[in-house]
């Protein structure tokens, strides 16, 4: 007959052990989903930074291009057809100022139709070696037949097409490098008159996908709008560009932004985003490298696990409660991590495994808030005024949104747009270092009078802002004194780009006529523009 010490001892190991498999089966899920999600939000905020950083580039350059070619549409306007030189001269002038402020430039060209003139055939400036821009003996069109012009893709596609058109790398033949290129038709009364385009290197492309990595093995590559690989960190220029074009692999070709295939034998998972000029970023790692850290903590969590059971089945009676109750918070703590919840209280009691077990799990939970937080601040953070950028914004407005959706009782809240007037004058005048002084003084002032609302930069020189609560009661009081501390600054302020001078549009919630939160934001910008005309025009008056 067994004693009742044996019954007890064997029931409470029975029960011990039967609580330690669940909670580390519990453990185990959460923890691999975890893994799972990390692995997934870690390739996407990569993938999203990349993609940010490279259309922001490439808007630029297009900026910089649709700029000159709408000076040049305009002046074509005003210039006879006989008289093109002049036009190239004053367009010229316009372009090396505005290619000047652009980085990663090779050359900048304004081509003239063989068909308009024969005589004036436009202009070619190049930097290859960064000493500057100097004008180039352009290429004689007129020399080509039809079929070798059909080489000659900056020129025959825009006029193909009629349309801006990014083209994917392609080697210049004259200056033989590699480049992309943005192109802009110039039409006058609907004649073709020539191509406006600037071409960029290659490289400064290459230096931003190559900055993009994760764990050992992961990578970022680029494709064009049909497949074919044009950046590849494990691919030589002579595999991108000779022979047979290398194409992205067919698991990667998926509408689904994340997606897992297999590629020479070894399982992946990618994100992909479209980049602004037509392309694909890529961001892919090997399935392995994804789940070896879970992996890790798993292998670990078991082996303290068996050596903490051993100990209780020693002394399961006088120490059951003593361990298990740790261990049912250290699986309390998993559930919340595996919930997404971060934020809780998990106290090594203990200086045992189980101890040892909660201060790795909090650690480890720890460092991933941290590291997380970190992504998250570089993705949603204004860079240069540290106030949310448009994405945060984006993700403010579908919050907003769905507590309007979601609730009986809408919240009461106003938005307001402002925009800093005469920026350009200040970036043209004194320099685009000065431009963002200006800038960071009005998010300062912005943020200082609207101290309980969250301050978004939406543009280049718009702020926009959600009053809720407090500052949403005293939304007007408010106004009234941004407007004051406004005029106290610039009276007080040694240089223009230290002066305040804003734009500014509220427009409150109104849930009898307002479905969405963008209704309230337009109607708000709306508001902005008609308060810039009146102090433009306030201005001229006083003049």
């Amino acid at each position: 007959m067994r004693s009742i010490r044996t019954k007890i001892t064997t029931l409470t190991v029975f029960a011990i052990v039967a609580s330690m498999v669940m909670a580390m089966l519990l453990a185990a899920v959460a923890i691999q989903d975890l893994g799972t999600r990390t692995g997934d939000q870690l390739l996407y905020l990569l993938c999203e930074t990349g993609e940010k950083n490279l259309d922001s580039y490439f808007e630029s350059v297009a900026q910089s291009v649709e700029t000159v070619s709408g000076y040049a549409e305009a002046d074509l306007a005003h210039v006879e057809l006989d008289r093109l030189q002049e036009h190239l001269d004053r367009v010229s002038e316009v372009f090396e100022k505005t290619a000047s402020h652009t980085a990663g430039i090779l050359t900048y060209y304004y081509r003239i139709d063989p068909e308009i003139s024969v005589s004036s055939k436009g202009f070619w400036f190049v930097d290859l070696d960064g000493e500057g821009f100097q004008e180039h003996e352009v290429t004689d069109i007129t020399l080509y037949d039809t079929e070798d012009q059909s080489a000659l893709v900056w020129f025959t596609v825009p006029k193909a097409t009629g349309t801006p058109v990014w083209l994917p790398p392609y080697f210049t033949d004259n200056l033989d490098v590699y480049v992309l290129s943005y192109n802009v038709p110039i039409y006058k009364e609907d004649r073709f008159i020539g191509v406006i385009g600037i071409e960029i290197d290659y490289s400064t492309m290459v230096e931003a996908v190559n900055s993009i990595s994760l764990y050992d093995n992961g990578y970022a590559f680029v494709s064009d709008g049909n497949g074919v690989v044009v950046y590849h960190p494990r691919m030589s220029m002579e595999e991108l560009i000779g022979g047979e074009l290398p194409q992205t692999p067919e698991g990667l070709l998926s509408e689904s932004a994340n997606v897992r295939y297999h590629y020479q034998g070894v399982e992946k998972q990618a994100v992909w985003l479209p980049l602004s000029n037509g392309m694909r970023l890529y961001v892919t790692v090997p399935i392995t490298e994804i789940n070896g850290d879970w992996h890790k903590l798993l292998t670990q969590i078991l082996a303290v696990s068996a050596v903490l059971l051993l100990v209780f089945i020693v002394a399961a009676t006088h120490f059951s409660e003593h361990i298990t109750s740790p261990l049912r918070e250290l699986t309390a703590a998993a559930e919340q991590v595996n919930a997404g919840n971060y934020e809780f209280d998990l106290e090594a009691k203990t200086k045992d495994e189980v101890g040892v077990l909660t201060r790795t799990f909090g650690k480890l939970v720890g460092h991933l808030k941290i590291y997380i937080s970190d992504l998250n601040s570089l993705a949603y953070a204004d860079a240069l005024t540290s106030v949310h950028n448009k994405g945060a914004y984006d993700i403010f407005v579908r919050e907003l949104q769905a507590k309007l959706e979601g609730s009986d009782a809408a919240p009461a809240f106003a938005v307001g747009v402002f925009d800093c007037d005469g920026l350009k004058q200040i970036n043209d005048r004194f320099g685009h270092d000065k431009g963002d002084v200006y800038l960071k003084c009005a998010s300062a002032l912005i943020c200082g009078v609207f101290q309980h609302s969250p301050v978004f930069r939406t543009g280049g020189d718009e702020f926009t802002l959600v009053l809720q609560n407090d500052d949403y009661q005293n939304r007007e009081a408010l106004t009234e004194q941004f407007a004051a501390q406004c005029d106290r600054r610039n009276a007080a302020a040694a240089a223009e780009w230290e002066q305040v001078r804003v734009s500014m549009g509220l427009a409150v919630f109104d849930p009898k006529t307002d479905r969405f939160v963008i209704d309230v934001a337009r109607r708000a910008d709306k508001l902005m523009y008609e308060n810039k005309r009146a102090r433009k025009a306030a201005r001229q008056q006083t003049v």
